[in-house]
């Protein structure tokens, strides 16, 4: 009965918790914890950076966080460490996100050349274009096109707002889609035209670029499990034998081949990772 009455022990845990998170949900504790973690997800979701005070907050949650977890694992030792790496891990998950909307934008820029394209062809001048395509278009690139649009609707300078556009983007599909923009309206052209050829050509580079991945996706899977492996050993080892890893780290020999294997993964970790970044 033992294992059973654990089993529906565990049922009713999971039960009981999230009762407690719809009971807290509205509280102001739980709109404090969702205020601090708000810039993390608005450098996701529209590439802002974090302020000050904000940046604080959020390192001030990862530390507390995990000193708990580093605390309730291995005590005060782990919990000292996991403490003094919160801020360290919280400007890194802002990075993370902001490099991620980053490549959500780049990746939009052909949809957006299309979109523009398809707005000066039903007779929008430039300005009404970015609001029309804006609107009509989903993902980053539609919510930088909004952002613009609404700088627009303030009385901002076209060659202004592009220019803040182009900062933003900081994609090279995105400078050929302003300079397009901005050298038809000075020297004349078919700028309908120039989007849609603009908008297949981005669109064949990311065919191009995701046949490349599939073709290298098992080499690169196959790269990573095998740098996951000696430290498994590592573990399976410990596990089937407590105090084996101490007792190499006690033999001179031993804890000297264990550095050199350490820095051997690090060099091979930062090759994969680097191979891997020229094939994306």
């Amino acid at each position: 009965m033992t294992p059973l009455l654990a089993a529906v022990a565990a049922a009713l845990a999971v039960t009981g918790a999230w009762e407690l998170l719809a009971a807290v949900e509205g509280s102001r504790p739980f709109a404090a914890l969702a205020g601090a973690i708000e810039p993390v997800a608005r450098a996701g979701r529209e590439g802002r950076a974090a302020t000050a005070p904000e940046r604080r907050r959020v390192a001030l949650l990862a530390t507390a966080v995990l000193a708990v977890a580093g605390w309730l694992l291995a005590g005060p030792p782990l919990a000292l460490a996991a403490g003094l790496a919160g801020p360290l891990l919280a400007t890194a998950a802002l990075r993370a996100r902001r490099r991620v909307y980053a490549r959500a934008v780049a990746a939009g820029a052909a949809g957006a050349a299309r979109a523009l394209a398809d707005a000066l062809a039903a007779g929008h001048a430039v300005r009404g274009a970015i609001a029309v395509a804006g609107d009509g278009l989903q993902g980053a690139a539609g919510a930088e096109l909004r952002r613009a649009a609404a700088a627009l609707a303030l009385g901002a300078p076209t060659e202004a707002v592009l220019e803040s556009l182009r900062r933003r983007a900081r994609a090279p599909a995105w400078d050929a889609l302003v300079a397009g923009i901005l050298l038809q309206r000075d020297a004349g052209g078919d700028l309908v035209g120039l989007l849609r050829d603009h908008a297949e050509a981005l669109e064949a580079g990311a065919r191009a670029e995701l046949q490349a991945r599939a073709a290298t996706a098992q080499a690169r899977a196959t790269a990573r499990i095998v740098l996951v492996l000696p430290a498994g050993a590592a573990v399976l080892a410990e596990l089937a034998s407590p105090g084996f890893v101490a007792g190499l780290l006690k033999r001179p020999m031993s804890a000297a081949l264990m550095a050199l294997a350490l820095v051997l993964q690090f060099v091979a970790v930062v090759t994969v990772r680097r191979l891997a970044r020229t094939v994306s």
